[in-house]
């Protein structure tokens, strides 16, 4: 029978600035506020970006899954 060898060092944190950290923080915010707003708020006729409903068409399935009503 073998044995397999176990490893005795420890992992290393990662280690964030906070500067860094920030930055993804706010980037994180932006993309879900984007997410939100194009799956639960925009309803092509008030929508922010034409009176076209080629968004909301393309996201109607999802706006259902995540129980969002849209009509």
């Amino acid at each position: 029978m073998t044995s397999i060898p176990v490893s005795t060092a420890r992992p290393t944190p990662v280690v964030l600035p906070a500067t860094k950290a920030a930055l993804w923080l706010v980037g994180t915010v932006i993309i879900g506020l984007a997410l939100y707003y194009f799956i639960g708020i925009d309803q092509g006729a008030t929508s922010v970006f034409g009176s076209d409903m080629h968004i909301h068409e393309f996201i109607h399935d999802a706006r259902h899954l995540l129980g969002f009503p849209c009509h």
